[in-house]
């Protein structure tokens, strides 16, 4: 799918003015940090995972936040198994580097946030492409992805204090 797609699916938010495109990757965290111009913390990652029913899990986390295999097992009563490119694209239209929660190709797909997002005012989910990503505060973020709950399934981000860089 393409950046315009998910525009077009946004706009029932009124969100598709919000995003933004890049002359530069945004395939990373980390580029998509220095493309936004923030800390890679606030950076909302899309990661995939096969369910035990053969379907896909997205878990939204911060830029930062590690899954924890433990919580993640706790949460969703198997293994955290991550998603090879071509499942990724097949489940939800979107290339490796652009993977949102937005305008998915499969209804087999199922939307989780992660704690470690609710420390911000804002995130940037990507829209679509690797080079893109659109700002949302994290209301937005789970009407608009139509997620089933917030989880707490990462680590790593508890440690960090960066709720004073927001």
């Amino acid at each position: 799918m393409s950046v315009q797609t998910v525009k077009q699916y946004l706009s029932q938010y009124g969100k598709e003015s919000a995003v933004r495109e890049f002359e530069v990757s945004s395939a990373t965290v980390e580029l998509a940090a220095l493309a936004v111009g923030v800390i890679p913390a606030r950076i909302a990652k899309s990661l995939t995972f096969l369910s035990t029913d053969g379907s896909c899990i997205i878990v939204v986390a911060a830029g930062d936040a590690k899954v924890d295999n433990a919580k993640y097992k706790k949460q969703f009563g198997c293994k955290a198994k991550m998603l090879s490119p071509e499942e990724v694209l097949a489940f939800t239209g979107h290339a490796i580097g652009g993977v949102c929660p937005f305008a998915l190709a499969s209804e087999n797909v199922t939307v989780y946030l992660d704690e470690s997002l609710r420390r911000f005012d804002t995130v940037f989910p990507a829209a679509g492409s690797a080079a893109s990503a659109v700002e949302m505060t994290c209301d937005e973020l789970f009407v608009c992805s139509r997620a089933a709950a917030w989880v707490d399934v990462c680590k790593g981000w508890q440690d960090d204090d960066t709720e004073a860089a927001v």
